[in-house]
């Protein structure tokens, strides 16, 4: 499974950062190849709501206008087959650069009409979400409940959601390495065979088993 893990920590010795190499440790260990993109690398502004109705090209043809950095990360979400989406936590909530870029994703993809053959290009991939806080838990999971709203209109299939603070770093990032190590080796999202579905489930149920007798 190709895995694209979206960062979003401007320091590189930070607790998101921290997470990214974990998850990259984990696919690369699940024998997947990971490829990590930092969006405060890149530059992406928010959403300038274009039409006056507040919408644009990204609600009839799913592209955004906005000419930045955008248009190439969003080819690079619709090549990969699974998704980790990591970022640092202010005021319990994602950071200013993951927000601008999954809102103008989900402009995008969550508008499209599936009944006229059209379907989100995350549409039932696998996808672990990590939000990092340096204060504690609770404002990670804060984040976290947001980011999955997200997950949801954008019809990924999620995984694991894991918060992590500065208190629980060390185990949580074992819990990223596994949590990714596993997730690679689920069937193709795309194989869609209600035997493949199954198996899927199966993988997730042992994992969160696991995870629950770790506990």
């Amino acid at each position: 499974m190709k895995a694209l893990v979206v960062l979003s920590d401007p320091n590189p010795e930070g607790l998101a950062a921290a997470c990214a190499e974990a998850a990259r440790q984990g696919i690369i260990d699940g024998h997947s190849p990971a490829r990590i993109v930092n969006l405060t690398d890149l530059k992406i502004n928010r959403c300038a709501m274009c039409d006056p109705d507040g919408w644009g090209a990204c609600r009839t043809k799913h592209e955004c206008e906005i000419k930045d950095d955008f248009q190439s990360l969003h080819a690079t979400v619709r090549e990969a087959q699974g998704y980790v989406f990591i970022t640092s936590v202010f005021f319990g909530a994602p950071d200013e650069a993951m927000w601008a870029f999954l809102d103008r994703l989900r402009r995008c993809e969550a508008t499209k009409d599936q009944a006229a053959g059209e379907e989100s290009v995350l549409l039932g991939k696998p996808t672990v979400c990590i939000a990092a806080s340096a204060i504690s838990s609770a404002e990670a999971v804060k984040a976290l409940a947001e980011i999955s709203e997200v997950m949801k209109d954008l019809k990924t299939d999620l995984f694991d959601l894991i918060p992590v603070s500065s208190r629980t770093r060390d185990y949580q990032l074992e819990t990223i390495h596994d949590s990714l190590s596993e997730m690679v080796n689920l069937p193709p999202a795309m194989s869609a065979s209600a035997n493949t579905r199954r198996r899927a489930e199966e993988v997730k149920r042992r994992y969160t088993a696991r995870k629950r007798r770790r506990r």
